[in-house]
């Protein structure tokens, strides 16, 4: 790195925003290694300029106390130790042998892989699953986007997201986008679709959430209730000749089937079970079906809930039956630099041999790993790998998840900070920040254009970290995984250029399977030294670019790109490499839509027989999941203006709600006996807490909330640790989730509440 980067400057640097899977881009100014300044980066070619508070008070991550500077490991009593790096990866190579040798690699599980802004870590993380055997894997994705991916892998056989800036009706389906953007410039766009008396925004939700006050129509149904409400508002439209029945024979398979199952359907009664009158559902569906363009977005409000994969299916087939698919300000496919999830094995997923789980694009159900790995199954996990992640905390039931950790023969976290995942493990290795080296964000879903934006890093590494590309490089080393690979000829032909390195990688990766396996870190060692300093991890985008061109030739070069084959890869990394306000890297139109489905026939298959099954079971007996001991419903893990991910640990950053107030409305506060900022305690099966109580009109009578990002441990003076605010996970539990993929139902928490003496 240069000095002008460790020194103050009133330069602006080009960087991104890493708190949401937006990745909005910024620039910043720097005074030695503090982020002084934010601002919006106009030029970037998403974002152009937006941003939220978020991104404002990154310096909050950046440069938090307690980053983790040296290899630690855990000694018999519990303590830590420093150890060097090259003891560090020496002992962690021979504790995995050892386990491979006595149970197998398929017994070492790998967590984690990135996140938000962090996903080429993935991608190194893979060539090290594959050298060391691992075949069990999972992420945030699987307790939160399995349900979805199992809907859509179906139907599509691909990811669909909408383009909300130009639809006529905007759907918002147990999302709150001001805080949990999801979309370009999303606070901009819910203003444009608010002000815009053609347009309508709809919002489905138990909260008055700050979406709902922009939203024509709120519908705030009771909560676990949002299946009764989308069956209803399908069944409106097939009873009263609102599909487009025409469109659904050219386009889709199934349609006359699943119009069958939702035929006749007791309107009425479904209204009294979601809360919502019938009137407005029906009002509601005439809109939506009048509408020329639909636009709907899922988030965790329902994909943490009852009858999660179901209201997946029911969204989407309320939007395919209006036609809502390939049009201008509809829903579509789109293209990837680097897929997230794999739809191929769709509707032959195999289970997990311990728990039976369903494994969704190769993804362990969250709910299950801690219970597999404490059971006595003779396949049960030995070793866990967990980088780039805090399952500890993120996922149900911590102290499990702990007790899981402690029960391994070996466990190994990468992070930056010693994390409550990282306090379990027997070898915590320190990583840089996400400003400190190359990286990107792979959530790019936009269409007709689709952008990718690759961040340099502005500051070096804190001395004795390093990038976890460098650190899975060091360890496949060490693994003895590189012996028989000949990286001297591949440096070489990178020091040629890109199209003699393009041949070259090529024919060693046909002739010799370990380039193929490991080729990202081969990309590491040989690509990797030809780039700039600092952007060694970029090295893997060059695949990445092959990959792309390969996929996309025609959407590549109506981008600009020029060339065939190879060369048209290398146009686009080159450009990728260097443009720091990202590329457009795909340029469709909307009729390719059609074409980036991956069902066999290129139609939409809107028959699944296991959904339509619990269509048939809607009418049933109405389920109950609250009880006289437990009444109220608690939302474990609410997304508001000053909370995020828990890579920001520091709680200074916080302006407003800086406990993370337990939400509730102002009959049940003067039902327990509180009032604002008294204390509250909350019990669920999975456990007790204590916060600050907040009362709050915008909640249903009998819906609590608890935000996202607390509970963490942070020493504010580098002294002894203190944690603020209500862990949500230490109240949840692993049975409590979706019965089809496993998916926790955070937001559906049976609880009560008391009163805490003054």
């Amino acid at each position: 790195m240069s000095d002008e980067t460790s020194s103050p400057t009133d330069e602006w640097h080009t960087t991104a925003c890493i708190l949401c899977s937006a990745n909005c881009g910024v620039e910043v100014r720097l005074d030695g290694r503090e982020i002084t300044r934010v601002r919006g980066n106009k030029s970037h070619v998403g974002s152009k300029g937006y941003t939220c508070e978020k991104a404002l008070r990154i310096n909050h991550y950046q440069n938090a106390r307690g980053r983790l500077t040296s290899p630690l490991r855990r000694e018999s009593d519990g303590t830590y130790v420093e150890v060097d790096w090259d003891t560090a990866i020496s002992e962690i190579a021979t504790g995995f042998r050892e386990v491979i040798d006595e149970h197998g690699g398929d017994k070492i599980f790998y967590y984690g892989g990135g996140g938000q802004g962090n996903h080429l870590v993935g991608a190194y993380g893979a060539a090290t699953r594959r050298a060391l055997g691992i075949t069990r894997r999972s992420n945030a994705l699987a307790q939160e986007k399995t349900g979805e991916a199992w809907v859509e892998g179906r139907m599509f056989g691909t990811h669909t997201h909408g383009h909300f800036a130009d639809a006529e009706v905007a759907i918002f389906l147990g999302k709150n986008p001001w805080h949990s953007h999801g979309f370009d410039e999303a606070r901009r766009v819910l203003k444009e679709i608010a002000a815009d008396d053609t347009r309508t925004m709809i919002v489905i939700d138990p909260r008055r959430t700050e979406t709902a006050d922009l939203a024509d129509v709120w519908l705030p149904v009771r909560p676990g209730g949002d299946a009764f409400l989308l069956a209803a508002l399908i069944g409106v439209i097939v009873d009263e000749g609102l599909a487009r029945t025409a469109w659904l024979a050219d386009n889709t398979t199934g349609h006359d089937q699943t119009a069958a199952a939702f035929t006749g359907l007791p309107i009425a009664e479904l209204a009294e079970r979601c809360g919502i009158d019938e009137d407005t559902i029906r009002s509601t569906a005439r809109r939506i079906a009048a509408a020329t363009s639909v636009a709907v977005y899922e988030d965790l409000g329902v994909e943490m809930a009852p009858n999660s994969t179901l209201v997946s299916y029911l969204q989407r087939v309320l939007w395919v039956l209006v036609g809502a698919y390939g049009v201008p300000g509809g829903m579509s496919a789109h293209s990837a630099i680097a897929p997230l999830f794999s739809y191929g094995a769709s509707g032959n997923e195999p289970t997990d041999p311990v728990t039976g789980g369903v494994i969704v694009s190769g993804l362990v159900p969250c709910n299950e790993i801690a219970d597999g790995i404490l059971s006595d199954h003779p396949e049960r996990v030995r070793a866990m790998f967990v980088e780039s992640a805090n399952p500890v905390h993120s996922l149900a039931d911590s102290d499990k998840f702990r007790r899981a950790m402690r029960s391994c023969d070996m466990t190994v976290v990468i992070d930056v900070a010693m994390t409550e995942t990282a306090l379990e493990a027997d070898y915590v290795l320190p990583a840089a920040s996400q400003y400190e080296k190359a990286e990107a964000t792979f959530f790019s879903m936009a269409f007709p254009d689709n952008w990718f934006c690759l961040r340099a890093p502005i500051l070096d590494p804190l001395p004795g970290t390093l990038p976890e590309p460098e650190i899975h490089a060091r360890l496949l080393r060490e693994l003895g995984t590189l012996d028989d690979v000949d990286l001297e000829s591949l440096r070489a032909a990178a020091e040629q250029g890109e199209s003699v390195f393009a041949e070259a990688f090529m024919a060693a990766a046909m002739s010799n399977p370990v380039v193929a396996e490991v080729g990202a870190i081969v990309l590491h060692e040989t690509l990797g030294r030809t780039l700039p300093d600092g952007m060694a991890g970029a090295a893997v985008l060059w695949f990445s670019a092959q990959q792309a061109a390969l996929r996309y030739p025609e959407a590549v070069r109506a981008a600009g790109f020029a060339g065939d084959g190879a060369e048209l890869g290398n146009d686009l990394w080159r450009s990728i490499l260097h443009e720091r306000d990202g590329v457009v890297f795909t340029r469709h139109d909307h009729a390719d839509s059609w074409s980036l489905l991956k069902t066999p026939d290129q139609k939409i298959d809107l028959a699944i027989p296991e959904m339509l099954a619990e269509v048939a079971t809607l009418t049933a007996e109405m389920p109950t999941y609250t009880s006289d001991e437990f009444p109220f419903v608690l939302s474990a893990g609410e997304r508001r203006s000053f909370t995020a991910n828990t890579i920001r640990r520091d709680p200074a950053w916080r302006n407003r709600d800086a406990e993370g107030a337990l939400r509730l409305h102002p009959a049940d506060a003067a039902n327990v006996g509180v009032g604002d900022g008294d204390r509250i305690r909350v019990t669920t099966p999975g456990g007790t807490a204590v916060a600050v109580a907040e009362v709050n009109d915008t909640m249903m009578q009998g819906h609590i909330a608890l935000p996202n990002g607390l509970g963490l441990a942070y020493a504010p003076a580098g002294g002894d640790t203190e944690v603020t605010g209500v862990a949500p996970n230490e109240l949840t539990t692993t049975d409590w989730c979706d019965p089809v993929v496993g998916t926790p139902w955070h937001n559906h928490v049976p609880a009560r509440l008391e009163a805490v003496a003054r």
